[in-house]
């Protein structure tokens, strides 16, 4: 399947600051640790290995399989996790919502490309081992962002009551959705398999949790891939001084605080991705997800009536270690303690807030990962690629907005040259005779000679913008083709990676879908992949 590529900064979905740190900007140095090439791992892993204990990893490895005990995995995940134990291995971590069967396209991007990380540093470190990790968000509470995804423009939803944290919310419901989602698919061999996933992910498990991982581990497990369930109260009790600190000195509020206006100072255009709390932490029990506050020398669980001291809140963290809850602040540090981790995968918006986060690693001594955004990629049929050609379109083209994208194309095919660049140009230089007529005579005609050349270029500009409108017209038929190649590939004038669903693309290609993903996508190259598949 033929591929190309765009920078990531000629697409224009992607913020300055992103842009600005692949470029490695001096001005942004202070904020990560290492860039993530090859050659920097070496280093990483030398500063992440004298950070993990022993424990830590006898006590991973112990969460891990208390969390598989009623899955069915392959061999390759087995050794994977067996591998954690071993001083030389090394994690690879990507996280990502508990989406309704998986959600957006991107969610399989971000995955392989922790994969395919890994392979890649195998080849380049051979005496180490890499494993790749998908840390799932089980700990949210924004039902709203997860309950739904698209098929060929049809929003599939489960609607229901929620609260606390959405890895816990049982699957009421979603048997209805299983129909649905059947009633819009094919009789084929790819439906059926879609239809069997759904089903057994969401008829069949007691919570989202389980059945997310259920499904991840369906598509990946033969790649090794490692899910993670961070809600353990296992892995929580590692956090415990961490939390302590959080409750007691408030680090994450004071140092983060202080990056952030580090990064606003930089550039207006570098806009703040989270803001942190005096306390970071939500408090978990049954379908409660509250935050922690510290207020008239006590601590409480907003909207509860659940207080403490502050002898009996360190009391209660070291005997439930799993109730207490890091925030989008403080989950980063969690999930850098709890794992052998070298580098984190993920979107713009997440490596935006990583960013904010390195002065609070550096104060809890804790090796910061590197950072690397997540692969991006357009998916264009045969049917799309022919209709490309026969418009004459670059891909590049469809990046533009639709407007621009509406005015290039007018442009380009129009038999008339609408550009009156070069009767503007003829005109200015008719008023320099005036200007130099003026200086010579009153001088207070420069100003009726400056009003009637803003007039008359005006003039000509609307002539200009006239002239388009009514080409414009001339070429409806063509302007209506491309307006709709675009909205095929960029639904709702968004990225198509975070509007469409995998299954749309597996009822076409079946397997073939994935492994084209896997064999294309390249984590390290940091470009806009397009993927041409036939």
């Amino acid at each position: 399947m033929p591929t190309d590529c765009i920078p990531f900064k000629d697409t224009n979905y992607f913020s300055s600051l992103i842009c600005d740190y692949l470029d490695n900007k001096d001005s942004l140095k202070p904020f990560y640790n290492r860039f993530p090439n090859v050659g920097n791992f070496k280093s990483q892993i030398e500063e992440k290995r004298m950070s993990v204990q022993g424990q830590s990893r006898t006590a991973l490895v112990s969460s891990l399989k208390n969390q598989y005990q009623h899955i069915n995995i392959s061999s390759q995940t087995l050794q994977n996790i067996e591998a954690l134990k071993d001083e030389n291995t090394f994690t690879i971590t990507t996280g990502h919502q508990l989406n309704l069967f998986t959600g957006p396209l991107y969610f399989f991007y971000k995955i392989i490309a922790t994969i395919n990380l890994c392979k890649e540093l195998k080849e380049t470190y051979p005496e180490l081992h890499f494993v790749p990790i998908y840390w799932m968000a089980t700990e949210d509470h924004d039902f709203e962002e997860i309950n739904f995804f698209n098929l060929n423009e049809k929003k599939i939803s489960w609607n229901r009551e929620a609260s606390g944290a959405v890895g816990e919310l049982d699957l009421k419901g979603l048997e209805q959705v299983s129909e649905l989602f059947s009633s819009y698919l094919n009789s084929g061999k790819n439906a059926e398999r879609l239809n069997k996933w759904f089903r057994e992910a969401y008829t069949k498990h007691a919570n989202l949790t389980e059945a997310t991982r259920y499904l991840v581990n369906e598509f990946f497990t033969e790649t090794g891939l490692v899910i993670l369930d961070g809600n353990d109260a296992g892995l929580k009790r590692l956090f415990i001084p961490y939390l302590k600190d959080e409750l007691i000195n408030q680090t994450a509020f004071k140092k983060v605080s202080e990056t952030s206006k580090q990064l606003n100072n930089l550039t207006p255009n570098y806009k703040i991705q989270v803001n942190p709390r005096e306390i970071n932490l939500f408090y978990l029990k049954d379908n409660l997800r509250e935050r922690i506050v510290f207020e008239d020398e006590v601590y409480k669980v907003l909207n509860t009536d659940i207080t403490w001291s502050e002898s009996e809140i360190l009391q209660h963290l070291n005997k439930a270690p799993e109730r207490f809850s890091p925030n989008v602040i403080l989950r980063p540090l969690y999930q850098e303690v709890v794992l052998p981790n070298l580098c984190y995968i993920g979107g713009g918006g997440e490596l935006a807030y990583w960013l904010q986060l390195k002065s609070n690693f550096e104060a809890q001594q804790v090796a910061f990962p590197m950072l690397l955004l997540r692969n991006s990629a357009l998916l264009i049929s045969a049917k799309q690629q022919k209709k490309l050609k026969k418009l004459d379109l670059e891909i590049a083209d469809l990046f533009l907005k639709q407007d621009d994208l509406i005015e290039k194309v007018t442009r380009k095919h129009s038999e008339i040259n609408i550009d009156f660049s070069e009767q503007k140009t003829f005109l200015k230089k008719q008023f320099e005779a005036l200007y130099a007529i003026a200086q010579k005579t009153d001088k207070s005609f420069l100003g009726a000679v400056s009003a009637q050349e803003r007039k008359q270029i005006k003039g000509l500009e609307n002539l200009e913008k006239r002239l388009l409108k009514a080409q414009k017209r001339q070429l409806k038929e063509i302007l209506d083709r491309v307006v709709a190649l675009q909205n095929e590939l960029f639904p709702n004038h968004s990225l198509q990676e975070r509007q469409a669903n995998f299954s749309e693309f597996y009822l076409e290609y079946g397997d073939q879908f994935i492994q084209q993903l896997m064999l294309n996508l390249q984590p390290l190259k940091q470009q806009f992949l397009i993927l041409n598949l036939e």
